[in-house]
């Protein structure tokens, strides 16, 4: 069922036949209810659409083991793991030592959200926000629902709250992310051996399930959750929307275990209270957790091959190896970062990058240095980023992206013939995600050939340099010359001024 609420200054312009569909969408107010046809009423904001660069965190108890995976609160207890056997060795048995020995250890006392939020703004980013509960179950936030939280135990701080106004003081968006269905059958409660099978400890390992549910095949097949476990799932996001209205709700995948109609219940309580906060607001989901038009869809390590109808999210993190803080990180280059942003970009998405501070809150000095590098690029070249919208084709060039969950590390270094195309206005901007050597870029898909390119070329300038490019465009390409010295150590923006809108 649909629902529209009219004011009474829009129903007097629809009778003098003078209301626009800006006014309609200023002054219409719907009353969204928990089913898909109410909720596919959902219209993504223009501010997304113009936001492209995001930075959000992994940061809870399983920070302190630093140990090869933001999993290790499962990995701990299952049996013949490596992970089982490292713990083993280190803290003892698994009735002696659990998971939730760790939460007095994950003290954070360096951590600073106005630091860490100027620092997000520094690397040029555009929203960010914390991992509000993962898959271990400790809530990051104050919450009345449960005393498994940062606020009670471990760093003993509203974690959630105070990057809320850390990050809004700063003039970003807010983002809070949320996996707590997976919770659901992530330790062995079946097991009393462990201090999982133990009931006194259901807070924060979660209710009774059977050996065996958790799989990573079809969670269909598997026993799911109780009205309880759907109940507190849906309560807890009610919470940290009441506490701390974010702008962004994202959600990890495996959401589908949770029953539909809870679901559909969160997204009309979100996009509704939302117009009680008077803002417009997003939600993320992946794969088919929620319904294709009520929400963006987001990728994991992934992205799209070509250029997208519809806005679009990736999230990534900064470390190909995992996602929170590990003892011997490989984090990405600076440029792979920053070649990334603008590939995605290019084809009509976002990027939401991850980072791992250490269980003390320190950020490490590689992850900070990567990030004041991003931003000092953006600052440069950002006006190819930000409030940019994607050309007739994403680009041009020899690298093939590899399409699939989980599929990045697939992915080879782009080349100097790998050029993305974004617009804003009567400005076309090319970006070449290397330095050529010869002098000159050759950008085939302008060439007088293709038929792309419609309007004349006024001037091209490349972002960071003073003056003008010399220029030719002939059949089977525009030819660039370039300076002598390049403006910066990645990608390189050429923006091309045309004598009419670029899209």
């Amino acid at each position: 069922m649909i629902k529209k609420i009219i004011t009474g200054a829009l129903l007097g312009a629809l009778l003098a036949g003078c209301a626009t569909t800006d006014k309609v969408k200023e002054t219409t107010k719907i009353e969204y209810e928990a089913d898909w046809e109410s909720l596919s009423q959902y219209q993504v904001p223009e501010w997304w659409k113009n936001t492209k660069f995001g930075i959000y965190f992994h940061w809870g108890p399983y920070s302190v083991p630093a140990y090869e995976t933001e999993w290790y609160s499962i990995y701990m207890y299952r049996e013949g793991h490596p992970i089982r056997k490292y713990h083993e060795e280190k803290y003892g048995s698994l009735d002696k030592f659990g998971y939730k020995d760790f939460i007095p250890m994950f003290t954070g006392e360096h951590f600073d959200a106005d630091e860490w939020a100027k620092l997000f703004k520094e690397a040029g980013a555009q929203f960010a926000g914390p991992v509000a509960e993962h898959s271990d179950g400790f809530a990051m936030w104050d919450s009345e629902l449960t005393h498994w939280d940062a606020k009670e135990m471990g760093p003993k701080r509203d974690i959630v709250g105070e990057m809320a106004k850390a990050v809004k003081k700063q003039n970003m968006k807010f983002i809070a992310t949320y996996h707590r269905h997976w919770t659901y059958a992530w330790y062995p409660t079946w097991d009393k051996t462990t201090d999982a099978g133990d009931p006194q400890y259901t807070g924060l390992y979660g209710p009774y399930a059977p050996k065996g549910t958790f799989t990573m095949a079809d969670v269909k097949s598997d026993p799911l959750p109780d009205k309880q476990f759907n109940d507190d799932w849906l309560a807890r996001l009610d919470e940290l929307m009441d506490k701390y209205q974010p702008d962004i709700i994202w959600f990890d995948n495996r959401m589908d275990i949770i029953d539909e109609k809870y679901r559909q219940q969160f997204l009309a309580n979100y996009y509704n209270n939302a117009q009680k906060w008077g803002k417009e607001v997003v939600c993320t989901y992946k794969f088919h957790d929620l319904k294709k038009g009520t929400a963006v869809l987001d990728l994991e390590r992934s992205r799209m091959k070509d250029k997208q109808p519809f806005v679009w999210l990736t999230d990534d993190s900064i470390d190909w190896k995992a996602w929170c803080h590990i003892d011997d990180p490989k984090y990405k280059s600076t440029n792979r970062l920053i070649d990334f942003l603008v590939d995605v970009v290019s084809k009509n998405g976002a990027v939401l990058l991850n980072i791992p501070p250490k269980a003390n809150g320190e950020i490490p000095v590689e992850v900070a240095t990567r990030l004041r590098e991003m931003g000092q690029w953006l600052r440069m070249n950002g006006e190819a980023i930000y409030d940019t919208r994607p050309w007739v084709i994403y680009g041009e060039g020899p690298q093939e992206i590899k399409e699939g969950h989980l599929s990045e590390h697939k992915n080879k270094e782009a080349v100097a013939e790998d050029i993305r195309f974004t617009t804003n206005g009567n400005n076309l901007y090319a970006i070449s995600l290397a330095w050529p050597k010869d002098g000159k870029l050759t950008i085939k898909s302008l060439g007088t050939e293709k038929a792309y390119l419609k309007s004349d070329i006024k001037n091209i300038q490349l972002l960071g340099t003073k003056g003008e490019l010399k220029y030719a465009r002939k059949g089977n390409g525009l030819e660039i010359e370039l300076p002598q010295e390049k403006p910066c150590e990645h990608a390189f923006v050429f923006k091309l001024e045309l004598s009419e809108k670029a899209m």
